[in-house]
Order: structure tokens, then sequence, then C-alpha cells
């Protein structure tokens, strides 16, 4: 059963997602004056939750001639850091065309045992051409989400840190015999950081 608003803000008392906003923000003051700047939404919605993009890190793989990435043998030098810049529109990364970048959810999640979450990319940035790779959150799991995108526009595009990216949905299942947690899952409790592919 896909779980809603209620439950969402029950499992986060509990800790389940920090930061928690219990509400869907569209705008934010800019400064002094109050006056709102729009932003991709994040924080509750009716059946799920907008994570949104830390500000920390993002990563953008690079071509190395001669080189072939390697899910069993990942070298992180098939990756590079990009700037966060800001102007009046927000903090932003910048994702070039046909490029794949790693970010990190700015929330922390600590899933329940008898939950599995997935993660769908925003329909705003989908109608720009960037695709958020869809992964579960399995049963047990906590740490910082490590966020994947493609772009794949033929335009540079940016990325908003501290703005909706993608939306948590929360289904709840019977309860496993195994969670992730009980058989140390290789990305338990990931760091607020970018985490590499790993065997």
């Amino acid at each position: 059963m896909l779980k809603n608003d209620r439950w969402i803000i029950q499992q986060a008392q509990l800790g389940m997602i920090e930061p928690f906003e219990p509400s869907l923000v569209r705008a934010v003051s800019i400064d002094s004056t109050g006056l709102p700047r729009p932003v991709l939404s994040y924080g509750l919605s009716s059946y799920g939750y907008d994570i949104r993009l830390s500000p920390v890190e993002f990563k953008v793989f690079r071509h190395i001639p001669g080189t072939v990435v390697n899910p069993k043998r990942f070298n992180p030098d098939n990756l590079e850091s990009v700037p966060l810049h800001s102007d009046e529109d927000g903090d932003y990364f910048i994702i070039p065309a046909h490029s794949y970048g790693l970010g990190v959810a700015l929330e922390r999640l600590v899933i329940p045992p008898n939950i599995t979450c997935l993660f769908i990319g925003k329909s705003t940035y989908a109608r720009c051409g960037l695709i958020w790779n869809l992964t579960p959150g399995e049963s047990g799991w906590t740490g910082w989400l490590t966020l994947e995108v493609s772009n794949s526009s033929s335009a540079d595009c940016r990325v908003f840190a501290n703005e909706g990216v993608v939306q948590a949905l929360f289904m709840e299942g019977e309860p496993c015999g195994t969670t992730y947690a009980d058989r140390a899952g290789k990305y338990q409790d990931q760091p607020h950081k970018v985490t590499l592919a790993k065997v």
C-alpha cells in the first residue's frame, strides 16, 4: 500500500526524514524584504515526499580516452567535481549536455523495516531532458541517498541545490525475513557525500 501524508508525518516525527518539511514549499524568501523566489517544490505531498539536492557535492563523468567504466573496479578519476554557482534563481550545479551526474540528498532517511521506497524524478526536470535514475530505498536502509541524473538534452542544464529533485514514494508490505540493515547492505549508512559504485 502506498503511504499517505499523515503516515509520512508520523514517521518523520520518529526520525524517518531529517530535516523534514511538513508542507510543500514552492517559494522561499530571498532577502530581508521577504520577497518570494520560486523553487522546484520540496517537502510533503499527498502520497510522497520531495527530496532536495544537497549543495555539498556534485560530480559528473568525464571522458578519459582509452578507459572504460567498470562498476566492479570503479575509478574515482572518472568523475570530476563541479562548482556550486549562485544567482537570483538560487544555488545550482551545471550538468553538461549528454552527461551523467551524481549528487547527494539534503535529507537523511531511515527506512522502516516494512517499507520500500522508490525515488522518481520531478516533472519540471523531465521536461528539460534531465532523467533522475529510479532507485529503491530498501527496508531498513539508512543514510543520505546518492542521486543519479542523466542529461539527455543537447544543452547544458542547471540542477538546483536546496530544491526538490526526486519524490520519495513509501510502499508498505508484509514484514520481510531479512532487511537491508540485517544483511549489512553495501550502501548502508551512506555519509552526506556522493557514494561511488562498489561491489
